[in-house]
């Protein structure tokens, strides 16, 4: 079994941005590999933080839908987008939780963070409970069609199981609840809870 080392391996000799719009960066690095042979390395940068937040109120979650252009698919999914530097993740999630779907929660928990695919890209998440809920008015962005559905925990669960939801912080949100619902997570991860006040 190989020991675990925890320093760098690569060498990085060149960077080049190759791609840039609004959103990414695309850079490409020329690099030593671990295994000392030449090679290069492409790394998209996200500049925004990735933020999701899942509604939930008596044992139901609300999910919402639309069209996913880069998948060419219809995907359910929690309410999520993107925060800008310099803005709180807490902030930029009142924010979707309200444009997609027209609540407003006076409860909110921090449920985790995570890296989506760290191999390739660098894109932050974090994700919230909304609790406490209060309907109001959707106002999607322009790039958006939204659907709004309420379905029962158990129901989204095995949606996440199933493959009937892919999105990867929807699959995150959803059992990072239901192991803290359920009582499952470890005594030192709950979330924290932070102020519903705007």
């Amino acid at each position: 079994m190989r020991q675990e080392q925890t320093g760098n391996p690569w060498r990085t000799l060149g960077s080049r941005r190759v791609y840039e719009n609004p959103w990414i960066s695309v850079r490409e690095d020329s690099v030593v590999r671990p295994d000392g042979e030449p090679g290069i390395y492409g790394v998209v940068h996200y500049k925004n933080t990735a933020v999701g937040v899942l509604p939930a109120e008596d044992d139901h979650v609300y999910l919402v839908g639309q069209y996913r252009y880069p998948l060419g698919c219809y995907s359910w999914e929690i309410p999520e987008g993107g925060c800008p530097e310099g803005e709180e993740p807490l902030e930029a999630a009142r924010r979707e939780l309200r444009e997609e779907t027209g609540l407003e929660a006076e409860s909110w928990q921090r449920l985790g963070e995570a890296y989506l695919s760290n191999s390739v890209a660098d894109e932050h998440a974090v994700w919230f409970l909304a609790t406490d809920l209060v309907p109001g008015e959707q106002r999607p962005e322009g790039t958006e069609v939204i659907g709004v559905r309420r379905v029962p925990l158990r129901e989204a669960l095995a949606m996440a199981m199933d493959g009937r939801i892919t999105d990867a912080l929807s699959v995150l949100a959803l059992t990072t609840y239901a192991l803290d619902r359920y009582g499952v997570s470890p005594p030192s991860s709950g979330g924290r809870s932070v102020s519903g006040a705007g």
